[in-house]
């Protein structure tokens, strides 16, 4: 066999770093070590994987046709290894969740599958549902979990918990005390939203429709609880996960807007890479994320309360 896996480890990590040295510096490896794998690999087979653009490293055709096999086959014998050196371990999983997703429900999965699975080790990254598909696609996550309909061309969407979205205001606005309220007075408010690429925002604007043009976004936030605040600080209206809200609303600190006219359901979905290949512990997890939610709505789940 005319290559390594230390070479093949060192081949993908130049691609997801578009540099030989950040990659040296991911795999604690000099770079003239990095630099003669790599040649070495290419002199083997008389093939470039690589082309130049600028100061980064880019695939070319061959390259991207070797990446996800050569993803396959690490993950094949990190997997192998893992098994010999212990039969408690499903190995390091890498998971992303979107932020109501990420805030609400993985935190509290993923310490229930560490109970289960003590030996093993679980990176969760949380960000919005466009930075979560990204990640994916460019193997930098073993698997995802989104809110809202968005696609890409390398990854598999699966739906997997229904939700729904809430117009909410603090209980001293004046839309607050109205048993329903039209579209037409909402767009008169100002609006604290989540950040375009955000998984809530994209379902509102579809909501919205062509009057989406009319939304007057007074502040943009990334983080849920921030825009609780602003709302509750009578900053203007805002739309976010039921799931999100429970406790605001037991307290009574917000309140929501019934408004019939928008149709604010939408789907949590799981995403994985349409080419990686999925190990042990990748398909336990996978389970475990679906059989652990007994309920085919974010309204039927039990969170724990907050004071």
């Amino acid at each position: 066999m005319k290559f390594t896996l230390r070479q093949l480890e060192i081949f993908v990590a130049v691609a997801n770093a578009g540099s030989v040295s950040r990659a040296a510096e991911q795999l604690a490896l000099s770079q003239s070590a990095a630099s003669t794998a790599l040649g070495e690999l290419e002199r083997a087979y008389e093939q470039i994987l690589f082309d130049r653009v600028g100061k980064r490293l880019v695939l070319n055709d061959t390259g991207q046709w070797l990446l996800p096999r050569a993803l396959e086959l690490l993950a094949r014998a990190h997997e192998l290894e893992e098994q010999l050196g212990t039969d408690q371990s499903i190995g390091n999983l890498r998971l992303g969740a979107s932020l109501t997703i990420g805030n609400y429900l993985a935190t509290l999965l993923v310490a229930d599958f560490l109970q289960q699975h003590p030996a093993s080790r679980v990176q969760l990254v949380v960000q919005n549902s466009a930075t979560i598909i990204e990640q994916v696609a460019r193997y930098e996550l073993d698997l995802g979990l989104i809110e809202g309909d968005m696609s890409h061309p390398d990854v598999v969407v699966t739906p997997w918990l229904q939700d729904e979205l809430v117009v909410f205001a603090a209980p001293e606005h004046p839309l607050a005390k109205k048993k329903s309220v039209s579209l037409a007075q909402v767009l008169q408010e100002n609006w604290i939203l989540r950040e375009a690429g955000s998984g809530t925002r994209s379902t509102f604007e579809r909501a919205l429709g062509p009057r989406r043009s009319e939304l007057k976004v007074r502040l943009e936030l990334e983080h849920t609880e921030a825009i609780k605040r602003a709302v509750e600080a009578g900053l203007g209206l805002s739309c976010i996960s039921r799931l999100a809200l429970r406790d605001a609303f037991r307290r009574g600190s917000l309140v929501p807007i019934r408004l019939p006219e928008l149709q604010l359901q939408r789907q949590f979905y799981m995403v994985q890479h349409k080419n990686k290949y999925l190990t042990s512990g990748i398909r336990s997890l996978m389970a475990h994320i679906r059989d652990g939610v007994a309920a085919e709505s974010t309204a039927e789940i039990e969170l724990p309360v907050i004071p």
